[in-house]
């Protein structure tokens, strides 16, 4: 195929899901950038946990359900509920941590909001959500528009000439019950934070408007860039497209096919993005009707035998696992300024590399990690036990791995995307992330694709690396909690690692808890002494493993999960965290910043020679 037949190919698999039900619409990308009416704030709710606003006592479908918003016209009406007069939740926000009778609560809460359209109600416009957990169903002014299914992702549907100037409702139905088929399956170690958890917007679009955009690097060069733009509306074929680079000397006029494609190659040779130097280039795309404004980086990531190199050259990911668990103890992140607490102590800590588990993290998340000098795995939740032969839960994972790409293709800070966290070896497994691979490789072929594993054998005091998933993913994750779950940790140190695969191991999860503030001996379980030695012990042990190419210990910091209950030291959190929930920083939080802090790539990256 010639180039731009391959881009043309690259742009369907990258718009793949855009369209498929029970998902609502695809992305919009660089929502950030687009004119809209924000609709955060307090909505009115109403808990159901019995769903009767949804149907009968014959649990058939209700025609009048709470999606109707019914008011009583007389005194004589029966209306049996009433958003207005109950209560009220901020969103974006979980409604775990928001109110204490709904801690542990998992079910249906209905979400009201009322709203006057800001400026005009005609053009096109899309009702667009960034991210409901878990499956819910939205009602504009009654009319149902649609559902979807997946916490963390964005989702959105097409509302044009449904607005009213004034007096517009908008109802969701949100349910974050755990599924036996969902992705992740009813059983997960972290908080089932419930509600409309991100940003919720009205996208105002011009007739015909930028809808996507994809620019990389040529796969293998350094000196080209790819990409296309994808226009949808009105009027579509034949359009000019302008992609301007300033910095970069680039102005490129494209025009669009049949189809609101426009793809382009051209030569150029850009700085390239690394922790050392983030480097980002202002993008301009510009339409007849629109134009928008974005920052993006490039650089190049690939395997060598056991090294990652980055731009050419060898790089040691010196990381940490993150929740999406605000800082201070409020529930999920939910605004910036949260996000930026969590990276800065990942910063301190000596880092250069992050493992976002075990599902996508907000989008500003990841740009802020981007700017930040922070290379990105980013993960999906197919997580322990899911439910390898049921088609429905494949096509569920399936669409948040594309979703996941979709709306970070243009980060140059992602560097590995993950199909699975700690899943059992059988044979329906691997048939089922084999084909998750499949996909992420054929969607995006500029980046690596991992998993992390749990699963290594055990011999005396070897342990062999034999997962056969490793023979698909480019990088292996490996989950050890040697002192932890298993051994003394002095014991750790004489382990030797073996690798069955010529393929870089990343060490994506090693540790124990401790409670901020509890002190004892190096033997005493749960003190910050007990957490310091498993972390010195294990990183003694590290320094033996030549195959290693990085490492992202489990955790930040400390997270809720309700599987905690030990009383006086959990309390409802998984203590790993290198930082308490409060902020304190624990001993072991030191033990790993000196680690880092000495050590040396084998060759390590210099920017000025990735020209």
């Amino acid at each position: 195929m010639d180039r731009k037949t391959i881009l043309i190919f690259c742009y369907t698999l990258f718009t793949a899901a855009s369209v498929c039900p029970g998902f609502g619409q695809g992305l919009l990308q660089n929502l950030g950038a687009r004119d809209k009416q924000c609709l955060d704030g307090l909505w009115q709710i109403i808990i159901d946990p019995l769903e009767y606003g949804m149907y009968t006592h014959s649990y058939k479908l209700k025609k009048n359900g709470y999606f109707l918003n019914e008011k009583a016209e007389n005194s004589f009406d029966r209306i049996e509920y009433d958003f207005d007069g109950g209560y009220q939740l901020y969103v974006p926000g979980d409604w775990n941590t928001q109110m204490e009778k709904l801690y542990y609560y998992e079910g249906t809460i209905w979400y009201k909001r009322s709203f006057d359209a800001l400026g005009d109600t005609n053009g096109r416009k899309r009702l667009y959500f960034e991210g409901v957990n878990y499956q819910c169903r939205v009602y504009l002014n009654g009319e149902f528009l649609g559902d979807h299914e997946g916490g963390f992702l964005p989702f959105s549907f097409d509302i044009t000439n449904k607005l009213k100037a004034q007096d517009n409702f908008i109802v969701l139905k949100v349910d974050n019950t755990r599924q036996k088929d969902g992705i992740p399956t009813i059983n997960f170690d972290w908080w089932n934070y419930g509600g409309i958890t991100r940003s919720v917007h009205i996208v105002n679009l011009p007739d015909t408007y930028i809808n996507d955009y994809y620019l990389s690097l040529v796969k293998g060069t350094k000196k080209k860039i790819e990409g296309w733009v994808k226009l949808e509306g009105d009027n579509v074929v034949a359009q000019d497209v302008m992609i301007n680079v300033p910095e970069l000397n680039i102005h490129e006029k494209i025009k669009t096919d049949k189809n609101g494609l426009a793809s382009f190659t051209l030569s150029s040779e850009p700085e390239l993005w690394s922790p050392d130097h983030p480097k980002l280039y202002e993008i301009e795309i510009a339409s007849a009707e629109e134009k928008l404004t974005d920052h993006i980086g490039f650089k190049t990531i690939e395997v060598r035998d056991n090294d990652i190199l980055l731009n050419g050259q060898t790089v040691f990911l010196k990381g940490i696992s993150i929740h999406e668990e605000a800082p201070f103890g409020v529930g999920r992140v939910i605004t910036a300024e949260q996000a930026a607490t969590l990276l800065t102590w990942a910063k301190e800590l000596g880092c250069n590399f992050i493992r976002l588990a075990h599902y996508p993290h907000n989008e500003f998340t990841v740009k802020l990690a981007e700017k930040m000098g922070l290379m990105v795995w980013s993960e999906i939740p197919v997580y322990w036990t899911v439910n390898y032969t049921n088609e429905s839960t494949y096509k569920s994972a399936e669409n948040q791995l594309i979703q996941m790409i979709d709306r970070d293709k243009n980060r140059a800070g992602v560097i590995l995307w993950s199909v699975a966290n700690e899943t059992p070896v059988i044979p329906e497994r691997l048939e089922f992330l084999r084909k998750l691979i499949q996909k992420a490789r054929a969607k995006d072929q500029t980046r690596l694709i991992t998993a992390a594993l749990n699963t290594q054998r055990g011999e005396d005091n070897n342990i062999i690396i034999d997962d056969p998933l490793g023979e698909y993913i480019d990088v292996i994750g490996i989950n050890s909690y040697c002192g932890w779950y298993g051994k003394r940790p002095a014991e750790c140190r004489d382990l030797v690692w073996k690798n069955t695969f010529n393929k870089p191991i990343i060490m994506s999860e090693m540790g124990g808890g401790a409670l901020a503030g509890m002190h004892g001996t190096k033997d005493d379980r749960w003190t910050e002494e007990y957490q310091a030695e498993v972390y010195e012990c294990n990183l003694d042990m590290l320094k033996k493993i030549d195959f290693l190419a990085g490492t992202s210990p489990w955790i930040l910091m400390d997270f809720r999960s309700p599987r905690r209950n030990l009383l006086r030291i959990q309390n409802d959190y998984n203590r790993k965290g290198l930082i308490s929930e409060n902020g304190e920083k624990k001993k072991a939080f030191f033990v790993l910043k000196d680690f880092y802090d000495h050590h040396q790539s084998k060759n390590k990256a210099n920017h000025s020679q990735e020209r």
